[in-house]
């Protein structure tokens, strides 16, 4: 981590869904090596306390209360970032749901909901952050999508559409915006030790366990790690790929 302590100096880097689990750590790493960050969540309480943790490494850090769902509340997250800032070199789409069902009992509401937040919001950051990037001739955006994206997963319909959608998004995106010097990739974490997880019945844990060559569970650290990595200067000639971080629990 040494050498790589302030490779991130002077970005300015905007998390979704970073007051807790993966997006937090996420924060975390990226202020860490220097950068300054825009916390966005629709946690209130949550937000203020990982801005706090934040500013403990950056202190020119900010925290915004917003829901990826809403339009403008997106447009004002990244007004915001100018206004603080007057640039957005980063952007981590991480903010993500679950509303699981059996295809047959799945409403349409469930359906909707996680596409708004898992997908659209996707879209909807990513155009918006597009134009000040291509201004400045420089950006990195990494989205997080998901192992089961990859191998779909029973009772997921919804949330492994989105994960699978968000892949393809991205290539897109990558080759439209290559040429404004702006890269676009993805991290697809596995199964990540996170609250989300720890709700799942032990017997469900050690069911996907006994899937997994290395035999653990991955930690927030690690999928921080590998977002830190894409959008930094050493990935630079790394585009609309997905690095899969899963101990081997898929292998594309």
């Amino acid at each position: 981590m040494a050498e790589y302590e302030q490779d991130l100096k002077d970005r300015v880097a905007i998390v979704t869904g970073s007051s807790s689990g993966i997006g937090r750590v996420t924060a975390l790493e990226l202020a860490k090596r220097g950068a300054k960050v825009m916390i966005t969540s629709n946690e209130s309480k949550r937000i203020l306390d990982t801005l706090e943790e934040v500013r403990q490494f950056s202190p020119e850090s900010e925290s915004l209360e917003a829901d990826v769902t809403s339009p403008p509340c997106m447009e004002e997250v990244v007004a915001y970032t100018m206004r603080c800032y007057n640039r957005i070199d980063i952007l981590v789409n991480n903010a993500g749901i679950t509303r699981d069902n059996l295809l047959i009992r799945m409403s349409d509401q469930e359906w909707y909901k996680v596409m708004e937040v898992n997908l659209t919001s996707v879209f909807r950051m990513t155009r918006l952050v597009a134009r000040p990037m291509m201004k400045q001739r420089y950006g990195r955006i990494v989205n997080i999508t998901s192992v089961v994206g990859f191998t779909g997963n029973p009772g997921q319909a919804n949330y492994t559409a989105t994960k699978a959608g968000v892949v393809a998004f991205t290539k897109t995106v990558a080759r439209e915006l290559a040429g404004r010097n702006i890269t676009a990739n993805c991290v697809a974490p596995g199964f990540i030790a996170t609250p989300m997880t720890d709700k799942l019945k032990p017997e469900a844990q050690n069911a996907i366990l006994s899937q997994i060559p290395l035999a653990r569970p991955g930690t927030a650290e690690d999928v921080a790690q590998a977002v830190a990595f894409l959008v930094s200067d050493r990935a630079s000639y790394i585009t609309g790929e997905t690095l899969h971080v899963n101990g081997g629990m898929y292998m594309g």
